[in-house]
């Protein structure tokens, strides 16, 4: 036979077991280039920047910079 559980196991402690599942949002800050919302650690996508240098290559800003 085949290991069976005895009893239901209750929400309480079904809950406190996927504690560590739970999904957090990502932090946002505000970009000093642009000052659009974007994730902290993380280049800016409206503008390119991360920590004042430009480090992507931004459509918008090709065209400008011609």
């Amino acid at each position: 036979m085949g290991a069976l559980p005895k009893r239901k196991v209750s929400r309480h402690r079904r809950g406190n077991r996927r504690q560590h599942l739970a999904l957090t949002a990502p932090t946002l800050v505000i970009c000093p280039q642009c000052g659009s919302l974007m994730r902290a650690h993380f280049a800016c996508k409206t503008c390119g920047t991360y920590k004042g240098r430009q480090v992507i290559a931004v459509a918008g800003e090709a065209a400008d910079n011609r």
